[in-house]
């Protein structure tokens, strides 16, 4: 994402016209299988997109972890998107986001691949932009802050012994932890978690994430299990089926602060879960739900409700805009070994200090990508 930062001061720029649409699919193999509540991961992937101008600026972002579906991603790109971009104005945001937008209409196939592919385009076009005016994205989406509190996704089952996970997250620099529940009893999971606490303090950032693992009394059980362990915030507590009035309920009778959002498609259902009184947080995800700008109108809605605002992911992205706004909470990310991309792919990563991620100031996303991580884990369109 640090390609070309000349400001359009210094070129004359008026525009900056799409020329060329390019895509770098990465795959990477985990050191071991890591299971959710209802899933499991054995390799991490996303795809490179650069958006080329003729005025020479070159937008550059990385976005989703789609792995079996990573081709067809790819495929969306160049084959959908990129020909109904060439010659528009990527100052023109709004415009180019609706011309990538038909990639979502296809009935035929999952909409969410078609987002993360508008997702991968929209991220790109936004660090053009900032490079073309010379600024950092958080600074130039609101510029709240210039740094976050970074806590790491964990507690996975079959993985790391509770206290030994705790300790490397410390060793990292990492300010907490969303610990994976939802996929025993509340019961075994409220000692885990509480457990969890024991071990890592209370200045230790402990959010519990059920991936939509629960029924409604459940949940509810869970909740009263752990209050007096303080949880930040309860994730994703109830099954997908009448999710926002379970979560309401859950707010209701149990007081705990509910988090859900990363599985909506699109700010409207955000929205949704505001005006239904599901969510205290929102972390919708821009990577898989069409990129900042969908983001951005979602986090304005999140003002108004007195919702705060989180990210499902994808520091890369999720830092700047998290950073942009008064509401913003934390930027997540895993283990080295869980996401070796957001480990290995910015050679510019800034090591954490007391918690918390230090924002570039370079313009644009400001990340320098490791051209050698790049051509180790690139995929061969030849290979599909």
């Amino acid at each position: 994402m640090s390609r070309n930062s000349t400001s359009p001061e210094s070129q004359g720029l008026g525009a900056l016209t799409i020329a060329a649409v390019e895509t770098v699919p990465l795959r990477v193999p985990l050191p071991k299988v890591y299971r959710g509540s209802q899933y499991q991961m054995t390799h991490r992937s996303t795809v490179i997109c650069r958006i080329h101008t003729e005025e020479g600026i070159v937008g550059e972002a990385w976005a989703g972890d789609e792995d079996h579906a990573l081709f067809e991603i790819d495929s969306i790109i160049r084959e959908e998107i990129a020909p109904a971009l060439i010659g528009q104005d990527a100052f023109a945001i709004e415009r180019c986001w609706e011309l990538a937008r038909p990639a979502t209409f296809n009935i035929l196939r999952d909409r969410r691949l078609g987002l993360v592919a508008s997702a991968c385009v929209d991220s790109a076009l936004w660090d053009a932009i900032g490079k073309a005016l010379g600024q950092p994205l958080w600074r130039l989406w609101g510029g709240y802050r210039s740094s976050l509190p970074m806590i790491s996704i964990g507690g996975y089952y079959g993985d790391l012994e509770i206290p030994d996970e705790i300790e490397q997250l410390r060793e990292l620099g990492m300010a907490g932890m969303k610990f994976k529940v939802g996929g025993r009893s509340p019961e075994d999971d409220a000692k885990r978690f509480a457990q969890a606490r024991e071990v890592a303090g209370e200045d230790f950032i402990l959010c519990a994430d059920a991936n939509q693992g629960w029924a409604l009394s459940d949940a509810v059980r869970f909740a009263r299990l752990v209050e007096d362990h303080h949880p930040r915030w309860l994730e994703e507590p109830c099954r997908w089926g009448n999710d926002r009035r379970a979560m309401r309920d859950v707010r209701i009778l149990t007081g705990t602060t509910v988090c859900a959002g990363q599985s909506e498609m699109s700010a409207a259902g955000c929205r949704d879960l505001m005006v239904e009184g599901a969510i205290d947080v929102c972390n919708f995800d821009a990577s898989w739900s069409g990129g900042p700008t969908e983001w951005r109108r979602a986090a304005a809605m999140a003002l108004a409700f007195d919702v705060e605002m989180a990210h499902h992911e994808e520091p890369q992205v999720a830092s700047h805009l998290l950073a942009s706004v008064p509401h913003g909470t934390f930027v997540e990310c895993f283990h080295p070994d869980r996401d070796p991309i957001w480990w290995n792919l910015p050679a510019n990563r800034p090591k954490l200090r007391d918690g918390q991620l230090q924002l570039p100031s370079r313009p644009g996303f400001g990340w320098e990508v490791d051209e050698d991580y790049v051509e180790r884990y690139r995929v061969d369109h030849a290979l599909r």
